[in-house]
């Protein structure tokens, strides 16, 4: 398979003034730099990528053809999931798809279940060419670029998950508190519909709590910086046991290369 460039859609590509763009992205860094850790509401990244809650909604449907990963250890039924990469240079805005492959942890950082290339579906055209994605994978990447300031080119893995609850407790991270082996670690809200739970913390090597944070509105982003600090996510129950419950996320990794 040959990799794919991916343009932003001129209808939702970003709209707001230089000016106006550090307003929001700067508080980002700082926090980054600082703490390694930062909250990011919803009306400031719609803000960042002008675009509106119909646009959430539209790219939320996406999660409705995700499918159940078979590689959880802990022998669990509740984590449905997509798969792929990009390659991204700040310095030109160039996001280009790369060829589908496995997935890889090492069973150091993922001990429940890394060690072994797990074989997901691939991301479907319909997410790829979104018009949210390019906009917000290349936002983000300048943003963790002025970060780490000597980066420019970026591997972004994309896992979106759907963790659903029921009989069986929907874990959204079932290794507990980790790190991803990752330069920087993105959680972005997709959907919640009929949960509790699911809440997020922040921690540094050597436990010192950072944030704690429930993520509630499509779009609300939480940004870590993966070499410094661990993060965590409560389980997720439904609130109605007699109906449907799951929790959406867009989980983001980006890599210097």
């Amino acid at each position: 398979m040959s990799s794919t460039t991916i343009a932003p859609h001129t209808d939702t590509a970003i709209a707001i003034s230089d000016a106006a763009i550090p307003a929001i992205s700067d508080a980002a860094v700082a926090d980054l730099t600082a703490t390694g850790g930062h909250l990011l509401p919803s009306a400031d990244l719609s803000a960042l990528l002008d675009v509106r809650p119909q646009d959430w909604q539209r790219l939320a449907r996406n999660w409705n053809d995700l499918t159940l990963d078979t590689h959880m250890a802990d022998g669990g039924t509740y984590r449905y999931r997509r798969y792929g990469q990009f390659t991204l240079h700040t310095d030109t805005g160039d996001l280009t798809q790369l060829p589908h492959g496995p997935y890889r942890q090492d069973s150091s950082i993922n001990p429940l279940n890394g060690g072994v290339d797990r074989h997901f579906d691939p991301l479907t055209g319909d997410f790829v060419q979104d018009p949210i994605m390019a906009p917000l994978l290349t936002t983000l990447g300048r943003i963790f670029s002025a970060v780490d300031t000597a980066t420019t080119t970026w591997n972004i893995k994309l896992h979106p998950y759907r963790i659903t609850a029921g009989a069986e407790l929907g874990q959204p991270a079932p290794e507990g508190r980790h790190r991803d082996g990752v330069t920087f670690i993105t959680s972005l809200l997709i959907d919640r519909h009929n949960v509790s739970g699911g809440e997020s913390s922040v921690h540094t090597d050597d436990g010192e709590h950072l944030l704690t944070t429930t993520l509630t509105v499509p779009g609300d982003l939480l940004l870590g910086d993966d070499r410094r600090t661990l993060h965590s996510v409560t389980p997720v129950r439904p609130l109605d046991a007699t109906a449907p419950a799951h929790r959406d996320v867009l989980v983001m990794a980006y890599t210097a290369r």
